[in-house]
C-alpha cells in the first residue's frame, strides 16, 4: 500500500528469489527503475531466453543449451570416471579447479526426508543406468559435507558398490590458509581421517 501497484508487484516478485528479502527486493526494484530502459529489457530477455533454452543433459543431467552437454560430448575426457555432484553450480566449481578431467552426474538435489525429498526426487536412477555398460570404473561422490550430502553419498555408495564400481568420496578437512585453532572438531577429525602419505 506504500508503493504504486507495479512497484509493489516487482518487489513481491523479487522476494521469490533465494536470499532476497523485502529490503533487498525494494533496493533492487528501485535500482531497476532507475536503470536505462534497454538494460532492463536485456535483463528481462536474458532471463526469458535462459528459461526457454536451457534444459537437462540427457546423459549427466546438468543444465545445458545443447544435448548432450559440452562435457558429455567431449571425447577427450576420461569416460571411466564420473564425479557425482548435487547441483549444476558444483560442476562449475569442479571445472574451475582444472584438475578433474572425467565426466559428471548432477543429482539435482540431495536426500532430505524432513523436506520430503526422497530417492525418487534426485537423479540416482539415471546414474545407475550409466553404470550398466561396464565402462565406468570409478564414481567420485562430491556431495556437500552436511547431513543431506553425507546421507546421499552413503545411500549412493551402498547402492552402486554391488555393481563392481569403485566408489570414492572427496576428502574433507582444513581450507588452505586456515589455522588449526579456528577449526571445529568435526573438520579436524575429517582432516585426520582423510590424511595421505607425502
Amino acid at each position: 500500500m506504500y508503493y504504486a501497484e507495479p512497484i509493489a508487484r516487482l518487489i513481491e516478485e523479487l522476494t521469490k528469489l533465494p536470499g532476497i528479502g523485502p529490503k533487498t527486493a525494494q533496493r533492487l526494484a528501485f535500482h531497476l527503475l532507475h536503470m536505462d530502459k534497454h538494460v532492463v529489457q536485456n535483463i528481462a530477455m536474458s532471463i526469458m531466453d535462459a528459461r526457454e533454452k536451457v534444459k537437462y543433459c540427457s546423459v549427466c543431467c546438468n543444465l545445458t543449451d545443447q544435448d548432450p552437454c559440452k562435457v558429455c560430448a567431449n571425447t577427450d575426457r576420461d569416460q571411466a570416471t564420473i564425479c557425482v555432484v548435487q547441483e549444476p553450480r558444483d560442476v562449475v566449481a569442479m571445472e574451475k579447479t582444472r584438475e578433474y578431467k572425467g565426466m559428471y552426474h548432477v543429482l539435482q538435489g540431495a536426500l532430505n526426508p524432513m523436506e520430503g525429498i526422497g530417492i525418487e526426487d534426485i537423479r540416482v536412477k539415471e546414474l545407475v543406468a550409466r553404470l550398466g555398460d561396464g565402462k565406468v570404473k570409478e564414481v567420485i561422490l562430491c556431495t556437500n559435507p552436511n547431513t543431506e550430502g553425507e546421507t546421499t553419498a552413503m545411500y549412493i555408495a551402498r547402492y552402486i558398490k554391488p555393481l563392481g564400481v569403485k566408489v570414492t568420496r572427496i576428502a574433507r578437512g582444513l581450507p588452505m590458509g586456515g589455522d588449526l585453532e579456528y577449526a571445529d572438531e568435526v573438520t579436524l577429525a575429517k582432516a585426520l581421517e582423510g590424511r595421505r602419505e607425502i
